[in-house]
């Protein structure tokens, strides 16, 4: 089995262009081929984690991927499923999540010895001359079709600016860059950027009429990875100091029955045949998938020693002992009301809910516990020797956990 059909059978790929040449590309090692990341953050999430994989897997198959950090396009703003304009960034700001992205991507990439590049298109995109975009690049666009693009229709409700409306002349005038400079023969993306990289490939065979050496490739999965990467809580990042290991196996062990497989399938490099054993599985059989998501996903970003007390601290957790690297959140003397705590005020404290009324709910809902036991009297108490020893784990809901101790 091909690199091609590799991700076929993990049900990667949607739709393409030329799916002969690609094919010939990718399993052959001829491929140089890049995928954007917009430099949005300082960290990576689970949103990026298919991207990453992807080019994992291509590389290791012979290609050349090329990382390229939107720090240009940045300065505008992708429209594509946005129901509101993205807020301006500087270029300081911009050059930061440029520099964290690099670190947290060669965990997946090699960049050594000229194996894969990461290139940012603010090196071209902010030298180009307007008029000479308007007649070099603007000519080969219509209005009318970059209209019916679905990246557009969304924004176009609440009224799209200019400014976003060139982005996708901007995206497309990256692979003219990177075919220019680089030899970029291919380029890959979520299913929300296909007009985008229709409207590259197009204006590659335009100017300089190469109609077999320009070819795109899109993930249908790609666009629900990004969705994947968020919780009632906000992203879960990449950054152990944005979410710990132990948050980050929490995420993918609480993935529904329903995914779990798919993401075995997507995410990790498991063999397929490994992985086709599993296709009949339920049941209790389900969390022991789920612990298998869990540990090669944390241990493919965190490394295998993280992963490793991840995976103990939950089963410590769920057997009600001690879980030594679930995050913790301290209390001090001030927190405490007459040497005692609340139960409402230690939810706000541990940063598991945003308020008080919101911690009341969560209590006479029955989804909050102490050590094991649910806490349903939004009156309950405990006193400063209750944090004796390793403390008290507090968990809201299936998914968030704090141990709490008295500094």
């Amino acid at each position: 089995m091909g690199i091609y059909e590799e991700l076929q059978a993990r049900g990667l790929i949607a739709q393409v262009t030329d799916e002969g040449l690609i094919r010939d590309l990718i399993n052959n090692g001829k491929a140089t081929f890049y995928i954007g990341f917009d430099p949005t953050a300082d960290s990576l999430h689970v949103g990026h984690f298919m991207a990453l994989c992807l080019m994992k897997r291509l590389q290791e198959a012979g290609n050349k991927p090329i990382a390229l950090i939107g720090g240009g396009t940045a300065m505008i703003g992708d429209p594509s499923g946005r129901s509101d304009m993205r807020q301006m960034m500087t270029t300081e700001t911009i050059q930061h999540n440029c520099d964290c992205f690099k670190e947290q991507m060669s965990r997946f990439i090699d960049f050594s010895e000229g194996k894969a590049l990461m290139v940012n298109n603010a090196d071209w995109l902010m030298d180009l001359n307007y008029v000479e975009v308007l007649r070099e690049v603007g000519a080969h666009f219509s209005v009318n079709r970059m209209l019916s693009a679905e990246c557009y229709k969304q924004r176009m409700e609440k009224g799209l600016s200019f400014l976003e409306f060139n982005y996708m002349i901007m995206q497309s005038y990256d692979f003219y860059a990177l075919f220019q400079k680089y030899g970029c023969n291919l380029q890959f993306g979520g299913d929300d950027q296909w007009s985008n990289m229709l409207g590259g490939t197009e204006l590659i065979r335009r100017k300089l009429g190469k109609d077999a050496s320009a070819m795109t490739i899109t993930l249908l999965l790609n666009s629900e990875g990004k969705k994947m990467g968020k919780t009632q809580s906000g992203a879960v990042w990449l950054d152990p100091n944005k979410t710990s290991p132990f948050e980050f196996y929490q995420y993918w062990r609480n993935v529904a029955d329903a995914d779990v497989l798919k993401c075995i399938r997507m995410l990790t490099f498991l063999p397929l045949e490994e992985i086709d054993k599993m296709d009949g599985w339920e049941g209790s059989q389900l969390n022991q998938a789920k612990e298998i998501l869990a540990f090669e996903l944390t241990k493919l970003v965190h490394g295998e020693e993280e992963a490793v007390k991840a995976q103990e601290s939950a089963r410590a957790l769920f057997s009600q002992g001690a879980a030594t690297d679930m995050p913790t959140a301290e209390l001090t003397a001030e927190d405490l009301s007459e040497g005692a705590i609340d139960i409402l005020s230690m939810l706000v404290a541990s940063g598991l809910v945003p308020s008080k009324s919101e911690a009341r709910r969560a209590v006479q809902q029955g989804g909050v516990s102490v050590d094991g036991e649910k806490v349903m009297d939004i009156h309950t108490v405990f006193t400063a020797d209750a944090f004796d020893g390793e403390g008290i784990v507090l968990k809201r809901g299936k998914k968030n956990f704090r141990k709490v101790v008295m500094k």
